[in-house]
């Protein structure tokens, strides 16, 4: 089918799905096909349940003209987004879209950027971290007749999964949060996780786009400079000369103090106060992304702050929480080298008197996991703590090269260490728990 014939059905729609659960009449069911799931297979009960037509892959075709066969339905899927998004205008203009990657904060700064824009506009954004092949697809195509700004979030865990991305939702503006140690298995080298991230610049530069950049960020700044073309607008806690406040027990989260008029600080600069509900200094840098993206797009400094002060974050990044026996830095989305030092630098820097770490594997680190896990476990034994829990087998493995097995407490699985703490409560301590998603780590807190 032409990709003019396939927009017209999906504009008398009422929205695309991928799984028939998700159906509630009208929409345009896409069958996906991947390793372990072929959606071809359930067209007909996505017509069942109402979807207006099925796209599916060629070898589904079927007498049913609602049955659409295309050569690829993920590749369908992608076009008609980017067809989608290159048809969108807002007042006789193209609408603008802001891109956003990076090794760690990806969802939280797209959850921030996204908060402080709607004080102004009416904002589509990627929703969850719904940030690969399918996902910006799919968020792509939840732009309305009312969007004015779309925000979205790109994942990344091979070589040129940014570059795939980029050339379906065109981004205007690009945003790197930050470059780190993550994916490696996919990515081959830190120095390849910089080339794929940097694929964003890449398409900004060619597309004489602007990108926001982290100023005191020097990967970012040697990955901007080196490239011609670019538009940087730059920002920054050290830029700006705004100032990250210590946390304590009675402001646990990040507190902030912003010059009133950021980029022309002074001595005699009006600071104004910020209290958010986000865990972790590191956190700071997404805040100050945010505001840069709200200040250039119009939106005035106290509405930033305000809708900044107003976000608690969800999904498990840098919560935390109080249960009656313990304070929980609830950290378990994900975990990589960079992400897993940054928290420990946090926990570091929070007065309590009894610390305590559960953390789990870090995944997908390749050739450098049991390297990445050694370093850890070398600066936990150098923190203060009270405890510390590790699960999984590459943890398993590092503990026993850097004969650390008896110095800490490791677990195969998560479960075991739920039932370890069942048998051995945990009271009265500030605790840090971190680890892959797929460790489950969050099993443990309801025994704390």
């Amino acid at each position: 089918m032409e990709i003019e014939k396939l927009y017209e059905l999906f504009k008398q729609s009422s929205g695309v799905s991928t799984d028939t659960r998700t159906i509630r009449g009208g929409e345009l069911f896409f069958g996906l096909k991947g390793e372990n799931f072929d959606g071809s297979k359930y067209a007909a009960a996505a017509l069942e349940k109402g979807a207006s037509y099925a796209i599916v892959n060629e070898y589904a075709a079927s007498d049913d003209e609602r049955v659409i066969a295309v050569p690829d339905t993920l590749e369908a899927l992608q076009y008609l987004a980017r067809w989608h998004r290159e048809r969108t205008f807002v007042n006789g203009k193209r609408l603008t879209v802001i891109g956003l990657t990076g090794t760690n904060g990806k969802t939280t700064t797209k959850n921030l950027i996204t908060s402080v824009l709607t004080k102004k506009y009416n904002v589509t954004a990627t929703e969850g971290n719904l940030n690969n092949d399918i996902g910006v697809p799919l968020s792509l195509l939840k732009i309305n007749d009312k969007t004015e700004l779309a925000v979205i979030e790109m994942g990344a865990s091979h070589p040129d999964d940014i570059k795939h991305l980029v050339a379906v939702c065109e981004p205007d503006y690009g945003l790197i949060t930050n470059v780190g140690k993550a994916h490696l298995l996919g990515f081959g080298s830190f120095e390849g996780v910089k080339k794929a991230k940097g694929q964003l610049y890449d398409y900004i530069a060619e597309c004489h786009g602007s990108i926001f950049m982290n100023a005191d960020d020097p990967i970012l700044k040697e990955m901007a400079y080196e490239r011609r073309g670019l538009n940087i607008i730059e920002y920054g806690i050290g830029y700006w000369g705004a100032e990250v406040l210590p946390s304590d027990a009675e402001h646990p989260f990040v507190r902030m103090a912003i010059p009133e008029h950021l980029g022309e600080y002074s001595e005699d600069e009006t600071l104004l106060g910020m209290e958010t509900h986000l865990v972790g200094a590191y956190n700071a840098n997404n805040v100050a992304a945010a505001l840069a993206i709200g200040l250039h797009f119009g939106v005035c400094l106290e509405d930033a702050i305000s809708a900044i002060e107003e976000f608690v974050p969800s999904n498990n990044r840098s919560q935390m929480a109080r249960t009656a026996k313990n304070i929980l830095i609830e950290d378990f989305y994900n975990a990589n080298p960079t992400s897993m030092n940054a928290a420990l630098d946090n926990l570091e820097t929070i007065v309590a008197g009894k610390k305590v770490v559960m953390l789990g594997d870090m995944r997908e680190l390749g050739d450098e996991s049991v390297a990445e896990h050694r370093s850890v476990i070398r600066r936990l034994l150098n923190m203060n703590l009270q405890g510390v829990f590790l699960v999984g087998d590459e943890f398993k493995k590092a503990a026993e090269e850097e004969k650390a097995s008896r110095k800490v407490q490791l677990f195969g699985t998560s479960d075991e260490l739920v039932q370890y703490i069942k048998n051995h409560p945990v009271e009265k301590s500030t605790i840090l728990i971190k680890g892959s998603h797929s460790i489950q780590m969050e099993k443990v807190v309801p025994e704390l």
